[in-house]
């Protein structure tokens, strides 16, 4: 059998996804080769219907491929039913959404350990990890606030760290500059690069090309197939 490079966070081989609607198939995935290793920072770039949601959720394994394999930090997970992948994707994929997802009536702080109560960490422990993610992030000072007491990118970092707090394999930013501001959105990217500095694996997907210029490297999709795989600096203009 196949086992990836110990180096490789993702390996994807022929990776395809269909969907049934109504007597039409739709391809959405056409076979993704994809190898994104350790400490990497990638974005993915695409046009409407090129497969970008698709590739997402088979990665965070919140959807399982019609054919082909994925391993996710040495596992295979494109075989696993619903409640093995739910245990993979606990352990091993941070999310930051474009939408925060915060709990309204409780604290910064006890945002970031809810990942920590559900994996039955004792409260000690998951206090002193969260704390230490929202300080990842530039938050020590704000946890105790209430997310309607934060900005739209204070709410963001919160969503990071709760993201971060479980020592995941892989952060997983689906357009996470989507709600706010320019400014903020600077703010927010130079957070995910300070992350990648320090080792985080980031993938990011965006439809903006500013913003894909944070990452060092950058694939687009087309028609449910990868059209170009490029690295550069970060911070070069993406063409």
């Amino acid at each position: 059998m196949m086992m990836p490079p110990d180096d490789a966070v993702i390996l994807t081989q022929d990776l395809k996804k269909d969907y049934e609607l109504g007597a039409e198939t739709i391809h959405a995935l056409r076979g993704i080769d994809m190898q994104i290793n350790k400490n990497e920072f990638v974005a993915i770039m695409g046009p409407s219907g090129s497969g970008k949601s698709t590739l997402l959720n088979l990665i965070g394994c919140l959807d399982t491929p019609s054919s082909g394999k994925y391993w996710l930090g040495g596992h295979e997970v494109s075989q696993l039913d619903d409640n093995e992948l739910a245990r993979i994707r606990n352990r091993q994929v941070g999310f930051v959404f474009q939408t925060f997802n915060l709990l309204p009536r409780t604290t910064a702080l006890h945002n970031v350990e809810l990942p920590l109560i559900y994996a039955g960490m004792p409260a000690r422990e998951r206090h002193e990890r969260a704390k230490a993610a929202l300080d990842a992030v530039g938050l020590a000072d704000r946890m105790t606030h209430h997310p309607s007491e934060l900005s739209g990118g204070e709410r963001q970092r919160v969503a990071m760290a709760r993201a971060l707090v479980n020592q995941p394999s892989l952060l997983l930013a689906d357009e996470p500059t989507g709600n706010l501001d320019s400014v903020t959105s600077e703010e927010i990217m130079e957070i995910l690069v300070q992350l990648h500095e320090r080792g985080e694996t980031i993938l990011l997907v965006t439809h903006e090309r500013h913003i894909a210029a944070y990452s060092n490297r950058l694939i687009t999709l087309k028609d449910g197939m990868i059209e170009t795989d490029e690295r550069h600096m970060i911070g070069a203009p993406v063409l």
